[in-house]
């Protein structure tokens, strides 16, 4: 059956990309669009008959391998075709299918004037396969298909209007910097490799399965790891420089802000339940590797505090209501990996999970807010929505008070059992100095900063009392990342002028300046409408699952007795019991709401008023508002560094090592030949007197020659 799982979306990415364009005139796009949905849901369905099925067997048998063939057979090398169901892979298909399915089904409304609606399904129901792959492999080999197979679709699926230079420069930009995190993973996965073939004797028979799980996780792999410390903390660490890149961590988080150039629908998904959880699913498979390595332990704890955040404070410079939500994501990610730091894996993943049902909710409820209010997306010309979208209002209210820890919510139990392992912590220590309990204080402080930016967004967008679209200048700043609703659009797939006129025939920027004249603007007689069904049905969902999820999971520690029955499997549970001790500990649970309070507290009194006099011009702005707007300057001196100082090593190589260097050089020689060639060519007249009188002058000159060595022999002439 768990083929199934991973057959359906490759059936649905098979069936748009074969059919899809041919069924769009037969059942038309919504029947087009069900044909994507079904699969994921139906794999969903599946998944939850086999997660139920896993859960009934004894806790020691929670772990199944099959293998459909025998995929890569190299002399005493052998790579099979095989999958792997356990707790930790079935708990990420029920994420990965649910949260997709519901995603679709949105997609379903939001893209439905979109002219290339079958290459989107396909992407996407492709991305869903990719993600599959790699929590349901078995092996490494599988792992990297799946790794790179994600980029590949996070890559077609942001620059999917890929004529909007914006929208192809994202993808880009995603690409590459995701490519420096596989640059890490290959090394720490070559590393492991290096050493399991380096001590193949000491194994036992294996059947030549070295980058099976069940064997790199065998006790006797880690002992032989144990025994090397600095291959241990070595390999880690880049397993974690893969996981940086895939998660958007600090500094390779700078992709995912800008991946908020693809449609709506992408922007939830990779955000809430695909791609940036690869990370901290790489870290709860090989987790081993990590708990044997203190080091690399309090590296990944403190790059993950640092990254919650700078990424909580750079929210805090945002108007683009996409924006914020997407440095939120990078922020919580941050304190996923304080978890897994520290060593409560299972606790990474919970918040992995409760980030989901929120995150893509809110994503979602962006994404309808931006409908209502004609493809604005800067937050100061919002208002007063409350009155005119109560379902989305709603429900992302919900989704507010979920990320913002109050308490019962989802968010509230992952983020206080993520502060109770951190200040708990025993692992993240180096030299008596405890990094797991700074970043718990970190945490902390980015709980108040969570709660106080995102009280700011949700109070410009549904409250105030003014409705400031009404009397605010448009800001245009929205970066054609919405484009296809219901009302929009009709039959052009882009907008947006590409003022390189690089991507666009004369033609289609023709048809763009006709668009322009028709396209429906945000001015002040706008009246803000509700998303059809298929839209705020999945808004619902996500919802009712930010609100009990949460405790669901928490109630009897379900979730940390499902993934790890006996506490990790390479750490002593009182080394994570997830609870400090001392007068942090009894009053943890009031230090966690108290921080969620204050947040919310500072963004009513700043903003139950709505927009800020200050803020109505960015100008006006405080400083450290627009620095932190601007990350910082961070983003800018990676591109001037990579694009402006890459261009000019390029200018270098090319004008002077290539032109003058390499190409002076074959020139060169080149006009050597050649000079040499003119200066025998007048040698060569073709007169036989010329050639007699030469022979004439060599016989003279042999002669020469000749007695010239006899006069030698006989004294010099004497």
């Amino acid at each position: 059956m768990i083929w199934f799982v991973l057959g359906l979306p490759l059936l649905g990415f098979l069936i748009q990309c074969l059919l899809g364009k041919r069924l769009v005139g037969v059942i038309g796009k919504r029947g087009v669009g069900a044909l994507a949905v079904l699969p994921i849901a139906i794999a969903f369905v599946l998944g939850v008959i086999i997660t139920m099925g896993l859960a009934a067997q004894p806790e020691g048998s929670r772990a199944i391998v099959t293998e459909l063939f025998s995929w890569i057979q190299i002399q005493s090398l052998n790579i099979p075709f095989e999958l792997r169901i356990d707790p930790l892979s079935m708990t990420m298909v029920l994420v990965i299918t649910g949260i997709g399915a519901l995603i679709h089904l949105y997609a379903t409304g939001y893209m439905a004037e979109e002219q290339d609606y079958p290459r989107f399904f396909a992407y996407l129901n492709l991305f869903i396969a990719c993600m599959l792959v790699l929590v349901l492999g078995n092996n490494l080999a599988l792992l990297f298909i799946g790794w790179e197979g994600v980029g590949l679709c996070s890559y077609l699926l942001i620059g999917f209007w890929y004529k909007d230079f914006a929208n192809a420069r994202a993808a880009n930009k995603a690409f590459i910097v995701n490519r420096i995190g596989d640059w890490g993973l290959t090394l720490g996965l070559f590393i492991i490799v290096a050493m399991i073939a380096g001590s193949y004797q000491s194994l036992g028979d294996v059947n030549g399965r070295y980058f099976s799980y069940d064997v790199i996780l065998s006790p006797a792999v880690l002992k032989i790891f144990e025994a090397n410390p600095m291959w241990t903390s070595a390999a880690a660490m880049l397993l974690f420089v893969g996981a940086m890149g895939k998660s958007a961590q600090f500094p390779l988080y700078l992709w995912l802000p800008d991946a908020m150039a693809g449609p709506t629908p992408v922007s939830a998904l990779i955000h809430a339940a695909t791609m940036v959880t690869s990370g901290v699913v790489l870290l709860n498979r090989m987790h081993p590797f990590f708990a044997l390595s203190p080091m690399a332990s309090a590296i990944v704890t403190v790059i993950g505090a640092f990254t919650a955040l700078f990424a909580a404070l750079v929210a805090f410079g945002q108007t683009d209501i996409k924006k914020v939500l997407a440095y939120s994501t990078v922020s919580q990610l941050g304190f996923m990996f304080v978890a897994c730091g520290v060593g409560a894996y299972w606790v990474g993943m919970f918040h992995v999970i409760t980030h989901a049902f929120f995150k893509a909710l809110l994503f979602l409820g962006s994404g309808a807010v931006i409908h209502a209010m004609s493809h604005e997306q800067d937050m100061r010309r919002y208002g007063n929505l409350f009155k005119y979208i109560k379902i989305t209002a709603v429900t992302m209210i919900i989704g507010w008070f979920a990320i913002a820890g109050v308490p019962g919510l989802a968010g509230f139990w992952s983020k206080e059992a993520i502060l109770g392992a951190a200040f708990g912590n025993h692992v993240a220590v180096i030299d008596g100095f405890n990094y797991g309990a700074m970043a718990g204080w970190v945490c902390l402080a980015v709980a108040v900063l969570t709660a106080a930016y995102m009280t700011r967004m949700s109070m410009l967008t549904f409250f105030g009392g003014t409705e400031q679209w009404r009397t605010v200048a448009p800001s245009h700043a929205h970066d054609h990342a919405d484009h296809a609703h219901d009302e929009h659009h009709g039959e052009h797939a882009h907008h947006g002028e590409d003022v390189h006129n690089f991507f666009y025939t004369d033609a289609e920027l023709a048809a763009l300046h006709e668009e322009h004249g028709h396209h429906p603007e945000l001015d002040k007689e706008h009246t803000p409408h509700e998303v059809p069904i298929s839209m705020w049905v999945p808004l619902a969902v996500l919802a009712v699952l930010s609100l009990a999820g949460g405790w669901v999971l928490h109630n009897g520690h379900m979730l940390q007795h499902w993934l790890y029955p006996d506490g990790p499997m390479y750490l002593a549970s009182e080394q994570v019991s997830g609870h400090p001790h001392g007068w942090v500990g009894d009053y943890l649970m009031f230090m966690g709401i108290g921080a969620g309070v204050v947040g919310i507290l500072y963004g009513w009194l700043v903003y139950r008023k709505g927009l800020p006099a200050k803020e109505r011009e960015e100008s006006r702005w405080h400083w450290f508002r627009r620095w932190a707007g601007a990350q910082f300057n961070y983003d800018k001196a990676m591109v001037d560094a990579s694009v402006d100082g890459g261009g000019a090593i390029a200018e270098f190589c090319w004008k002077t090592v290539d032109v003058k260097g390499v190409d002076g050089a074959v020139n060169g020689v080149g006009w050597l030949v050649g000079a040499i060639s003119n200066l025998v060519r007048k040698i060569q007249t073709g007169y036989v007197r010329s050639y007699a009188a030469m022979m004439m002058l060599g016989v003279v000159g042999l002669l020469a020659s000749i007695v010239y060595m006899v006069m030698a022999q006989n004294g010099g002439g004497r």
